[in-house]
């Protein structure tokens, strides 16, 4: 994390008895004199509706399973609508969700500019798509990453807190979940989930370019212009690929 994060100084002593947000906090306020960034301590899940509330956005990083769809259902119990992200980087890969709940925006058309409507489904109902549901070509990088989650949730660990040392149970898990979800396992290469977990650590340029991905939907989405991603993109930087994928409840 610290490796792949320019925003952190180089200075190992600034680093002890401070979170992630804190080191990173000074740079932040250099780079964007003109808005006001604070942190807020504590784990994300202690923080309440009413917290959330302030937000228009909401960009979670690094988190457990359980902790993006608490946050995410939290998002979705206010009044008002706030767009919620969820981002994660491993290896070289790179995963981003995003739910706009019940999103207008507009677009231009050749000569005019069109209104569009777009519902999309909460973290928790995208995962509860079965998986032999979907399409044939889908993503193998959105099973893999399941795959992972699942084991940390089932193992208590915390995001990233897995090795290749952990790969003959990661193994026994995707048997377990292909077999319960009908889907064949060579949906989930083997050499995929070894590459994510052998190398578990965040890859600079592939954070880059999910962070930029990231950063256009936001302002789209703040801005209510543009067509909005719906609603996974993976990236991969071994095909270079990104791909766009509408995983909703029917």
């Amino acid at each position: 994390m610290l490796s792949s994060n320019f925003l952190i100084p180089p200075d190992e002593n600034v680093y002890s008895g401070k979170t992630l947000a804190e080191l990173c906090c000074n740079s932040l306020k250099d780079f964007n004199p003109m808005v006001h960034v604070s942190v807020e301590k504590g784990d994300l899940s202690s923080f309440d509706v009413e917290f959330l509330s302030k937000f228009d956005v909401v960009v979670v990083s690094c988190c457990t399973l359980s902790a993006k769809k608490l946050a995410n259902g939290k998002c979705r119990k206010l009044s008002k609508r706030v767009a919620f992200y969820a981002v994660d980087c491993r290896d070289s890969c790179g995963e981003i969700f995003v739910d706009l709940q019940d999103y207008k925006y507009s677009k231009k058309k050749q000569d005019e500019t069109v209104e569009c409507d777009l519902k999309y489904p909460s973290f928790e109902d995208a995962l509860s798509v079965p998986w032999r549901a979907l399409h044939r070509r889908m993503s193998k990088l959105y099973y893999a990453m399941r795959v992972i989650e699942k084991f940390e949730e089932a193992e208590g660990r915390s995001t990233g807190e897995v090795s290749i040392a952990d790969f003959s149970g990661l193994l026994k898990l995707k048997k377990e979940i292909c077999t319960a979800q009908s889907l064949n396992e060579s949906q989930v290469p083997d050499s995929l989930l070894k590459r994510l977990v052998t190398n578990a650590t965040e890859f600079p340029p592939v954070c880059a370019i999910i962070g930029g991905i990231l950063g256009q939907e936001v302002i789209k989405a703040i801005s209510g212009k543009g067509d909005p991603l719906k609603n996974f993109f993976f990236f991969d930087a071994f095909d270079g690929k990104g791909i766009i994928e509408d995983i909703s409840p029917k």
